[in-house]
């Protein structure tokens, strides 16, 4: 297997095209999509993209995007993953490109199980280039793996990753803020937007989101997002209305979508009454609220009485500039 001898022309051209992917794509494909890219310019088998933090028993995996490996390959290398002194040499330093043979690399009589656990899942040879963060022990990479033994990495190959390497990681970035970006109310003033992993570790957020949290969570710096908040998702819910801010959830692929704005007193609404509240500035009428809801005509009267009080409001032109601060939500079940 050898790599292809590109001009600065077919480089260019797959960088356009991996930039212009991370723009079109869906999260769902733009891995898969930009390995394909990476393998006109790279060859490999079969790769391995994510982040971890760096322990002493290796790296803890946030996020992983398998290409051309079975699943059962995580749960492997958590038995091995000590003994794995490229991850070790790959975070040390804030940005690294490697390029060896599994056998020779990993040679020691005490490494005879990731030996094994290598030939098991058609590792011949590594190709690995990461971005460490030292203060965060944070390390985003990619692994692409040979199956030949006889197709070892050259030079020319390490100097390829090197290069290809951060333009995958960046154009990953913009394709999940793409992501966000379609899932957000344009012209929304003071809402912030910020997507982390499930363990917390932020990988995006923008200014008005930080000073939001940082408002809402006095001493909060990041990189991570607060515990309790974080927690909340993680229990399911897609809400957290705290005094201050309230914050919007979504996982997909394996990431938290998020978007802050401030607390408003349409948050005091309850649910009943945000739906009266909805449709009265539709312009339904009490009589066909009633009907819609399943209450008497007497009960919604009541009920916008209510939240005229709550809002501080006397006119249907208040109620509808009132709910303008908290919809439309995307992220609303």
């Amino acid at each position: 297997m050898q790599s292809p001898s590109l001009g600065q022309a077919e480089l260019s051209a797959i960088l356009l095209r991996l930039y212009r992917l991370s723009h079109e794509l869906p999260i769902a494909e733009f891995q898969n999509a930009a390995l394909h890219l990476v393998r006109e310019a790279l060859p490999f088998d079969s790769s391995m993209w994510g982040t971890a933090t760096n322990t002493p028993q290796g790296i803890d995996i946030h996020t992983i995007h398998l290409h051309n490996q079975p699943e059962e390959m995580l749960t492997a290398y958590e038995e091995v993953k000590h003994l794995d002194t490229a991850a070790q040499t790959a975070g040390r330093q804030s940005r690294s490109t490697l390029a060896f043979n599994a056998g020779e690399w990993f040679s020691g009589r005490a490494q005879a199980p990731l030996r094994e656990y290598g030939r098991r899942f058609n590792q011949a040879n590594f190709f690995i280039s990461s971005d460490f963060d030292p203060n965060t022990q944070f390390v985003h990479w990619l692994t692409l793996f040979r199956a030949d033994e006889t197709a070892r990495g050259t030079h020319q190959d390490s100097e390829l990753l090197a290069l290809l390497a951060p333009h995958v990681m960046q154009a990953l970035t913009l394709n999940r803020v793409a992501h966000l970006d379609r899932m957000e109310t344009p012209g929304a003033g003071g809402r912030g937007s910020a997507i982390c992993d499930l363990r917390g570790a932020l990988y995006h957020s923008d200014e008005p989101f930080e000073r939001l949290l940082k408002t809402a969570w006095t001493g909060w710096k990041g990189p991570r997002l607060p515990s309790d908040l974080l927690q909340s998702f993680l229990r399911g819910q897609t809400h957290h209305r705290g005094p201050v801010a309230v914050v919007t959830g979504l996982v997909e692929q394996g990431l938290l979508f998020l978007r802050a704005r401030p607390r408003c007193l349409v948050d005091d609404l309850t649910a009943r009454e945000l739906a009266v509240a909805e449709l009265v500035a539709r312009g339904s009428t009490y009589k066909e609220i009633a009907q819609s809801l399943g209450r008497s005509p007497a009960t919604v009267r009541n009920q916008i009485r209510s939240i005229y009080e709550k809002l501080g409001i006397t006119r249907i032109a208040g109620l509808i500039d009132a709910l303008r601060a908290v919809a439309p939500d995307p992220f609303r079940s």
